[in-house]
């Protein structure tokens, strides 16, 4: 069973080096790393999980590029993947390289988790709109494909707007995998006019199983291969029996949350007990 490891809050008392390279010896396929680049001090935004007051921990999030091009320079298969980029709140232009550079650099490793944000502050802080978010969303994604894939790529939209542009390096995967977070009511029909796979979060094998379906049906109705739309699901207990009803329900990939730890040597330590219950 592929199964994916996340890294814990606060993100950055662990060495993410050390973190993913015993993950890949240990057999998980794929390692995730989430963002909140800034969270303001004073915020009205509840946090969508308990519609209360955001963790402490959220304050602590490390960059996920940093800590994927240090875990990707001591591994050699396992997937370096972001869950999630809050894509509104980045530049496509300084965001298409860094993302080139980190899959040329791994060997076409990169999985590219998207989402659009759920803190009003934040977003609009970044230069996001909040509002229309999924719509900044889309133009981003279709501007990063220009620029991973044209000699002089241009983009002319709503919130991204560039002439002919260069940018090198090209990423070794193409496409680059992109797939969208969350439960958003539109999630799905969005996946397929401009995703590749779903990541839900804190979901249930019959959720999943119905996304399936949906997914299924509405690729076939586009063109396009149902069997090319993964779902990787996100941010789940390291249980074997959850892991084999979420595969049995159309999953490709279940990721685990390992609990927050305050040294490598713990997490190695954790790592080995969740490999041993759920890989070997």
């Amino acid at each position: 069973m592929p199964v994916g490891v996340s890294v814990p809050l606060p993100a950055y008392t662990v060495d993410p080096a050390i973190m993913a390279k015993k993950a890949e010896e240990l057999g998980f396929d794929s390692i995730w790393f989430a963002e909140h680049p800034i969270l303001p001090v004073h915020s009205e935004s509840p946090f969508p999980a308990t519609g209360g007051e955001i963790p402490e921990t959220y304050r602590h999030f490390s960059d996920p590029f940093i800590a994927l091009a240090r875990a990707s320079a001591v591994t050699s298969k396992i997937k370096l993947c972001t869950g999630i980029t809050l894509v509104p709140e980045r530049n496509p232009l300084i965001l298409a390289k860094t993302i080139s550079a980190l899959d040329l650099y791994s060997g076409g490793r990169f999985i590219f988790g998207i989402g659009a944000g759920w803190h009003k502050e934040e977003t609009t802080m970044m230069g996001g709109d909040f509002e229309h978010r999924w719509t900044q969303t889309r133009e981003s994604i279709e501007a990063l494909r220009e620029l991973w894939t044209k000699d002089q790529a241009e983009y002319h939209g709503r919130y991204y707007d560039f002439p002919p542009v260069y940018c090198y390096p090209k990423p070794v995967q193409d496409p680059i995998p992109v797939i969208l977070g969350g439960h958003a009511k539109n999630v799905l029909s969005r996946i397929i006019r401009y995703g590749d796979g779903w990541l839900p979060n804190r979901a249930d094998p019959s959720a999943v199983e119905e996304g399936r379906k949906i997914l299924d049906t509405l690729a076939a109705e586009r063109g396009r291969d149902p069997s090319s739309i993964s779902i990787s699901v996100y941010g789940q207990k390291p249980d074997r029996d959850l892991i084999q009803s979420f595969m049995n329900a159309g999953a490709d990939r279940v990721v685990v949350g390992p609990e927050h730890v305050a040294t490598d040597a713990e997490m190695v330590e954790q790592l080995e007990r969740i490999a041993e219950a759920v890989i070997r």
